[in-house]
């Protein structure tokens, strides 16, 4: 079954920056059904949800930093119940929230209380995962210690399947897993090495001194992801919305226009 498709706004950041109207409409014209936000690019929520209405895409979800949502979870939540996002998603953890930080243990009770004021709110809280969430603690990856500590109702998985890949699992195999608890999947591609540190690449943590030169984000059919098998398992876990992200253009593209390869590559596959 096709299911609709979404574009990370982040992944067209700087056009976002400049022209947020303009990019949507961009965005709509290569054939996106709805976006995923990752701020607001200045704009009011309100002012969002008739930019969206207007050209015809639906804001389904929105990345908002965690720190953020706790500064005041109910203005933060109700903002972007506002522009129209059923799905909300904790997108990062600093390095004192990750697995192995007494931040962990906080996260999982905030996790709790953030997914509940958003199902009052009509919303469902995600989280979107990356590499470091797959250390093992007692034997069991972090990933899945925060999916059995938080309950379904109030967590759902957004599961980002380069980030799977990169911590060294297989991406198609950990959507099946989480079937019926994966509404929203990251579809993401990348060619090159794995390194020990790549966060350089989503420009937040620019400390890592020796990566793998040849290591790059790619448009979804250009890397090393199977994604026709990842569409299967996104069709098997009975998700409703795939995202596409990609974090850095590549290959001599443009941001745009790695969007664009990416819907395209969607299409051909009858999506």
């Amino acid at each position: 079954m096709a299911l609709p498709i979404a574009l990370q706004v982040y992944s067209v950041r700087t056009d976002a920056e400049k022209d947020l109207k303009t990019t949507l409409e961009e965005i709509k014209k290569m054939g996106y059904d709805g976006v995923e936000f990752a701020g607001l690019y200045g704009h009011a929520p309100e002012d969002v949800k008739k930019l969206c209405d207007d050209i015809g895409l639906m804001p389904i979800s929105a990345h908002v930093p965690y720190k953020t949502m706790l500064s005041d979870p109910d203005k933060v939540l109700s903002d972007y119940k506002t522009v129209g996002c059923k799905y909300v998603a904790i997108p990062y953890l600093n390095p004192e929230d990750r697995p192995g930080s007494d931040g962990f243990e906080k996260l999982i009770e905030n996790a709790k209380m953030l997914g509940k004021k958003a199902k009052e709110l009509g919303m469902q809280l995600l989280y979107h995962n990356h590499d470091f969430e797959f250390m093992k603690i007692d034997g069991k990856y972090a990933l899945d210690i925060l999916y059995d500590e938080v309950p379904a109702e109030y967590l759902a998985t957004e599961l980002d399947t380069c980030w799977v890949n990169v911590g060294g699992e297989d991406p198609s195999a950990y959507l099946r897993k989480y079937a019926g608890r994966a509404p929203v999947v990251h579809l993401k591609d990348f060619f090159g090495e794995r390194s020990d540190d790549m966060y350089e690449l989503i420009g937040i943590e620019r400390k890592a001194p020796k990566r793998p030169a040849n290591f790059e984000f790619r448009p979804l059919g250009c890397g090393m992801q199977n994604v026709e098998e990842l569409l299967n398992a996104a069709n098997d876990a009975g998700a409703s919305w795939l995202v596409v992200e990609q974090d850095q253009p590549s290959m001599g593209l443009t941001p745009m226009e790695c969007a664009k390869k990416s819907i395209e590559q969607l299409k051909a596959l009858g999506y």
